[in-house]
């Protein structure tokens, strides 16, 4: 593959925040912590150099691998790795999208890999290793239960259960069937297909199945997958769960800050709550709330605490108490060494609205490092785009913008009336000097008949235009057929298309395309092709 890197401002893709974000906007510098580059990186690492919680973290992970750590030696050395306090992580999450979903799930765990990796080239004496964090407690059934493969979307439709890890993929058959249908026969195909079989095939539960899957796409760049809906990892988390439930004060710190953001101008994504946790059970995950009596109640559930009841339940049963989205990060950081976190557009955005949370519980706020976005196609489109006078930026214009600007730039006439309306424009100037001196108050009306012209003038533009569309009809389709290729429904192709169309033309190759390219800490977009 050949890569080439588009500003992101260029793509008109993403928010105004993120972008703020990326060009260190000042009014931004508040909400964040140490800065993503290596400078921010080396004062990273001096914070988080007394992580203590080494042993429970190796000890869970090697217990959730299991036999899985067979044949994948760097996998193990990396958890083992992990015990040492020279060892940091970078990590991304997401939830437990069926087949990994759209393609960005595969562009963030990319992501984390090579910055690993730079980071390693950067700080010879650290270990740097790349995490991925399964949203298991998830209950957005609806969000991860489809991917769209070929321009096919694929659904499992059944009832949601509790957090979406718990899910049994027994009930996959159908949806299984349907994915490995689409993927033809050829060797990429057969072993994509087998994956997939033995990931979701087995009576697993969704992230155990998730584990597997992700597992044999990346193990061997020592790539680690944590399931944190852990008795042993909340445990740690025991007395933030009862500081929020009880006394409220993330959604105060959180609220503040959301405030402040907006006032700025930037936008916010989440909302703290009074109490953010649910009550899990492989039954329902439901929210904790407090009653007009001073009880905490699980919602729709008729289960009820006093305040010293939930904290005897807190400290007996720490794994049915599961994070909300403002609780998540908090719980990610506290757990693991970690540096930095990988996110999308949306993600760093609320983690914007989280640093005074982190502050008043004493928990190093990670490095924020957006996600590579990428766009992937062959040398066949890439010519199409020059054939027709696109470029690499420009193809991210609507389709429209793009037509209209081939035919001006090809047309034999003039379309634009420019000329004839500076000529007009100057006739209304010496209209309304005759009108003024006869009667002061007929300038408006010469003004709204000035108007009406201008409007009549630009619509007969557009005709024109449309006219001399029709001489370039063929190149129009070709246009149009290029923008569908490339952004699929009119969106980033990352966001719809699922990584099997690629897998099955580039196999293994595909991932390790990736990691090359991806240049995380130069916040560009990457197109490969």
């Amino acid at each position: 593959m050949k890569a080439t890197y588009i500003d992101y401002k260029d793509t008109h893709s993403f928010s105004k925040t993120l972008l703020a974000y990326i060009d260190r906007n000042k009014d931004l510098r508040s909400f964040y912590g140490n800065m993503p580059d290596y400078d921010g990186f080396a004062k990273q690492i001096d914070e988080k150099s007394t992580f203590a919680h080494r042993d429970i973290l190796v000890e869970t992970l090697l217990s959730q691998y299991g036999s899985l750590l067979n044949d994948a030696p760097k996998v193990e050395e990396n958890i083992r790795l992990l015990g040492e306090q020279t060892t940091f992580t970078v990590t991304t999450g997401h939830q437990l999208n069926i087949f990994t979903g759209p393609l960005y799930f595969i562009f963030k765990i990319a992501t984390a890999i090579r910055l690993a990796l730079d980071l390693k080239a950067q700080f010879p004496d650290k270990n740097f290793v790349p995490v991925y964090w399964m949203a298991s407690e998830d209950h957005d059934f609806e969000e991860i239960n489809n991917t769209k493969v070929f321009g096919k979307k694929l659904v499992w439709d059944v009832p949601r259960v509790s957090g979406t890890g718990m899910m049994d993929t027994s009930t996959m058959t159908k949806v299984i069937r349907e994915y490995t249908g689409i993927l033809g026969l050829s060797d990429n195909s057969c072993k994509l297909s087998s994956i997939v079989n033995e990931a979701y095939n087995k009576g697993r539960t969704l992230a155990e199945a998730t584990r597997v899957f992700v597992h044999a796409l990346f193990k061997t760049y020592g790539l680690i997958i944590l399931d944190a809906d852990n008795r042993s990892l909340k445990s740690i988390f025991k007395p933030i769960i009862e500081d929020d439930i009880v006394h409220e004060k993330s959604y105060k710190a959180i609220t503040e800050r959301s405030q402040e953001l907006e006032s700025l101008g930037f936008s916010t994504q989440v909302h703290a709550r009074e109490c953010n946790f649910f009550y899990l059970t492989p039954e329902f995950r439901e929210r904790i709330v407090k009653d007009k009596d001073g009880r905490y109640e699980v919602l729709h559930q008729n289960i009820y605490f006093t305040e010293e009841e939930l904290k005897q339940e807190i400290d007996s049963f720490p794994e049915r108490f599961s994070p909300n989205v403002v609780m998540r990060p908090l719980y990610q950081e506290l757990i693991l060494p970690n540096l930095a976190y990988i996110g999308g557009g949306a993600e760093m955005v609320y983690w914007l609205q989280l640093k005074s949370n982190f502050d008043q519980f004493k928990v190093p706020f990670p490095i924020l490092v957006p996600r590579n976005s990428a766009l992937i196609t062959d040398d066949s489109v890439v010519s199409k785009i020059f054939r027709f006078d696109l470029t690499f930026s420009s193809i991210f214009k609507e389709t429209s913008i793009l037509q209209n600007e081939y035919v001006k730039r090809k047309t034999k006439h003039r379309l634009n009336l420019k000329d004839e309306w500076m000529e007009l424009n100057a006739i209304f100037g010496k209209l309304k000097l005759r009108a003024h001196k006869i009667d002061p108050s007929l300038g408006p009306s010469t003004d709204a008949v000035k108007a009406r012209l201008k409007k009549a003038i630009n619509g007969l533009e557009k005709k024109l235009l449309k006219a001399d569309k029709r001489n370039y009809s063929d190149a129009l389709v070709q246009i149009d057929r290029i923008k569908e290729r490339l952004f699929p429904g009119g969106g980033l192709q990352e966001r719809s298309e699922n990584f099997a169309m690629l897998y099955v033309k580039y196999g293994d190759d595909l991932v390790e395309e990736l990691v090359k390219y991806f240049e995380p800490l130069e916040f560009k977009f990457t197109i490969l092709y």
